[in-house]
């Protein structure tokens, strides 16, 4: 699967597209094959690494811990855990 991916903190430069290994739900988790998706603020200050609370808060002291953004989504469900009762396969989503 493709996603975009910053492994260092700076300007929209660091964003870069690669192919992923595709991740597989947890039990109480669904992965959702996104088919729009939408930039927020603290997307972008995550990317920045600023303001520098971001870095204290969790995101990363040094260099990014998550590197994949993103988390206003809309897409359809493709696979769910195994405790994950509300949703099945092919349920359109949005968050």
């Amino acid at each position: 699967m493709k996603a975009i991916v910053y492994t260092e903190y700076g300007p929209p430069d660091v964003l870069q597209l690669k192919e992923i290994a595709v991740p597989a739900p947890k039990d109480d988790e669904v992965l959702v094959k996104v088919h729009a998706a939408a930039v927020n603020y603290g997307d972008w200050a995550f990317v920045r690494g600023k303001p520098f609370l971001v870095r204290l808060m969790g995101a990363g002291l040094l260099r990014p811990k998550t590197t994949i953004l993103g988390a206003d989504i809309a897409g359809r469900v493709e696979a769910v855990g195994r405790d994950a009762k509300q949703f099945q396969p092919g349920d359109e989503v949005f968050g």
